[in-house]
């Protein structure tokens, strides 16, 4: 059983995910605004947050920032706005993945086991099995169907990178800064550029990737069908 904590100032919103979550198995405590979030969570611990963008007191912006500063459990944002430059805003200030309103509850849950699973996933060295690709991070090996997948440092970096957190939305900026150390010269297109070539490399079938999924002018995730060893 997963402990969540539900920040939203709409009453019928936090019935309804916070009911969806219970049935779920998890076990939830709410709160109506940033503020009141933030002082439940400090008395935590919490597998996960889930908050609103918009809410009086402060906001799901402000409060992703803050709890960025003293956790680094998964948080899920409930927004309503579309665009890709709140997107943005949001996964750059610590936030791992969002759902726009309206939302389906499938949906939802899909985003919350995703996100719970991203710990468990995680392995910073050591073998794993995806889909066809066996990966071995410790000594830099990839074999798919049994044959040697040779990548660049940038192309190996980029995959290490991915698998550090699953299902996480990755921006053009966070890559930059997570691979290249934010280095001059670095622009989206040179990301484009090379999660291009690593999806060639890696995917049985790169226009139809099963795995490195372009998330639409904000970036990339990466996707595990996985089995560790």
């Amino acid at each position: 059983m997963s402990r969540i904590l539900v920040v939203d100032d709409d009453e019928n919103l936090r019935h309804v995910v916070s009911d969806a979550l219970r049935r779920d198995s998890h076990e939830v405590q709410t709160a109506a605004d940033g503020r009141e979030g933030l002082e439940l969570f400090s008395g935590g611990p919490f597998d996960l947050v889930i908050t609103d963008y918009a809410m009086p007191a402060m906001d799901g912006l402000e409060m992703v920032r803050d709890l960025r500063t003293r956790s680094s459990a998964p948080v899920l944002v409930l927004t309503v706005k579309s665009e890709e430059r709140e997107k943005v805003r949001l996964l750059d200030a610590g936030a791992d993945d969002y759902v726009v309103k309206p939302f389906g509850v499938s949906e939802l849950l899909a985003r919350v086991r995703a996100l719970l699973r991203r710990g468990a996933a995680e392995l910073p060295a050591g073998r794993r099995k995806i889909g066809e690709l066996d990966i071995d991070l410790g000594t830099r090996t990839i074999l798919r169907r049994g044959k040697e997948i040779h990548l660049t440092p940038i192309e190996f970096d980029l995959l290490k990178t991915f698998l550090s957190k699953p299902g996480h939305v990755w921006t053009h900026s966070q890559l930059i800064a997570a691979v290249w150390g934010g280095g001059a010269g670095v622009t989206n297109d040179t990301v484009r550029v090379q999660v291009g070539n690593l999806r060639r490399k890696i995917e049985t079938d790169p226009n139809r990737p099963r795995h490195l999924i372009t998330e639409p002018w904000v970036g990339y995730r990466f996707q595990m069908e996985t089995s560790l060893r």
